[in-house]
């Protein structure tokens, strides 16, 4: 199962890194429209943030430390940036999952998330749901805003 899980991991990450480049007009992924909250460019911020915290902090011990809130304020960050953000995700994805045993997945997930206890393999799951969701809102903003 984490073979599976990391390859959906990234493969999604690099459908990310593709779209993110895709924008023709770099200052399209900040734009925001009618009931569009977040930016494509806050929605790859926030994936980042979100994998490197659960899956390189947690379970992989890389040190890094999430600022949720800039993951949604930080604006005008170049595309450049940006996809060195989503290589850094990938790489510690990429470690955290293989360095870790299969046993891991069946044992309760370090942090209380939902204000209940998951397994580790269930977390992951939703991890990896939660990257396609966003994935999808970006590949839509990018035809609806940057065409």
């Amino acid at each position: 199962m984490i073979e599976i899980l990391t390859k959906l991991f990234l493969r999604d990450l690099e459908k990310l890194k593709i779209e993110i480049s895709s924008f023709k007009d770099e200052k399209n992924i900040w734009e925001i429209s009618g009931e569009i909250k977040n930016s494509s460019g806050n929605l790859c911020l926030h994936l980042c943030g979100n994998l490197q915290h659960f899956i390189g902090a947690v379970l992989g011990n890389s040190g890094y430390v999430r600022n949720r809130d800039a993951e949604f304020s930080r604006k005008n960050v170049p595309i450049r940036e940006l996809v060195a953000e989503i290589e850094l995700t990938t790489k510690a994805v990429e470690k955290s999952l293989r360095e870790m045993k299969e046993e891991k997945l069946e044992e309760i997930f370090p942090i209380n998330v939902f204000g209940h206890e998951m397994t580790t393999g269930f977390f992951l799951t939703h991890l990896a749901t939660h990257l396609n969701y966003h994935l999808g809102q970006v590949n839509y903003h990018r035809r609806l805003i940057d065409n």
